[in-house]
């Protein structure tokens, strides 16, 4: 059964830095596919941050979150990460991996599967 769980977040300062991590079970990441961070915020819509592509490590970033954060996959351990540095105001929400097939992007309706979340805050 496939399932992904998300972890690292927590409370960080603004300008501060967090990893967050996916582990996938039930999926092998040495196959083709599409893996994406997303994140909501009370009251918005979930958007995507940044997805990754298994095959070839190509990887697009919503333009916010360029320069400041970066996804990566490490097929050994079955999982992904993001690095998030120079963490801002407009940074606060739940953040969730989710993995489909390759070449989807940010289409999230094309996600099969989803983990829980983690929350991610920033505040002084």
């Amino acid at each position: 059964q496939e399932q992904l769980v998300e972890s690292g977040g927590g409370l960080v300062q603004p300008g501060g830095s967090l990893r967050l991590s996916c582990a996938a079970s039930g999926v092998d990441f040495r196959e083709a596919y599409s893996i994406g961070w997303f994140r909501q915020a009370p009251g918005k819509e979930r958007e995507g941050v940044a997805c990754i592509t298994t095959t070839d490590g190509f990887a697009l970033y919503v333009d916010s979150v360029k320069g400041r954060f970066t996804i990566s996959i490490d097929k050994t351990k079955n999982l992904v990460s993001l690095e998030m540095n120079n963490l801002k105001p407009e940074d606060p929400a739940v953040y969730f991996c989710a993995v489909g097939d390759e070449g989807i992007r940010f289409n999230q309706i094309l996600y099969d599967y989803w983990g829980q979340g983690t929350q991610v805050t920033v505040s002084s």
